[in-house]
């Protein structure tokens, strides 16, 4: 990845404090989404963090990762499949595939569902998403992948606040953004 586009992820992310009833900072990456520069250059950066698995199909979770996902899938020259939160909207008229994601870093369990014609037997699924924290949501995602007979090749992110899990690659470290 080039240091340019580390420096301009870095500038373009802030804490924000929601006031006096929150005791936490959340995290703004709007700045991300509005640099076109960032926008051209996050998709072939995530992509290169896993080309040499040579992923057949992009799977990501809603919502930055449909964002996300889509931009990596091109630099790749792949497709991409959504992936669902259950009970975010109306059920999806078609068969889904889904997995239980344990607490996650908010301490909310979820459930996340593909559509299952979309993964079929022999993909090379790479996982993408904007930020891991905990690598829970990544490890169900795989659980799921396997469950269609397909095999994750790992997870590229923007923020990886979790390197002792090896399957999870990052451009930045949650140091590289602290408050």
């Amino acid at each position: 990845m080039a240091s340019d586009l580390r420096d301009r992820l870095i500038a373009g992310f802030r804490w924000t404090d929601p006031g006096p009833a929150s005791d936490v900072l959340v995290s703004d990456r709007s700045g991300w989404w509005r640099d076109p520069g960032i926008l051209h250059d996050l998709g072939p950066a995530l992509a290169e963090l896993f080309a040499a698995e040579r992923p057949s199909v992009v799977v990501a979770p809603e919502v930055t990762g449909f964002l996300l996902g889509p931009l990596v899938a091109r630099a790749l020259g792949v497709g991409f499949v959504e992936a669902y939160r259950q009970g975010a909207r109306r059920p999806i008229a078609e068969h889904m595939t889904w997995v239980d994601v344990p607490a996650d870093h908010r301490g909310d369990a979820q459930r996340l569902g593909v559509r299952s014609r979309l993964i079929t037997a022999g993909d090379r699924v790479l996982v993408v998403d904007d930020w891991a924290v905990t690598g829970a949501q990544a490890r169900a995602l795989y659980d799921l992948v396997r469950t269609l007979d397909a095999t994750p090749v790992g997870s590229a992110v923007i923020v990886n606040e979790c390197p002792a899990e090896p399957s999870i690659r990052g451009l930045l470290s949650g140091a590289d953004l602290s408050h």
